[in-house]
């Protein structure tokens, strides 16, 4: 049985959890409010992206305490995470661009 987290670990814990919670819930919420593919898209990448890293933060603090050591081979998920969300994003927004009736295709 796992032994109970201190205060000082449990209090950010939850907090940051809850805050991830609510950056995704408002990235997704963007993806069905929002009208336009490159605003959608927009609201994903930034919600999804930092709630993600809210839950990293997280597993640091707590896989830190309960080690009682630092704990730092998450920071190489969430380094990850931060390289390849903006990357994918700008494709998949010159991917909107380029299959966009309304805009000409440039010659390549």
């Amino acid at each position: 049985m796992m032994n109970d987290l201190p205060l000082w670990v449990s209090l950010p814990g939850t907090v940051l959890l809850v805050l991830a919670g609510v950056l995704t819930l408002t990235g997704s919420l963007g993806l069905l409010r929002l009208k336009r593919f490159y605003s959608r898209l927009h609201a994903v990448t930034l919600g999804n992206t930092m709630g993600a890293g809210s839950v990293l933060a997280t597993s640091v603090l707590v896989s830190s305490a309960v080690a009682s050591r630092p704990v730092l081979h998450e920071l190489l998920i969430l380094m990850f995470l931060v390289l390849v969300s903006p990357v994918t994003a700008i494709l998949l927004m010159q991917a909107g661009l380029r299959r966009d009736p309304r805009r000409p295709v440039p010659d390549d």
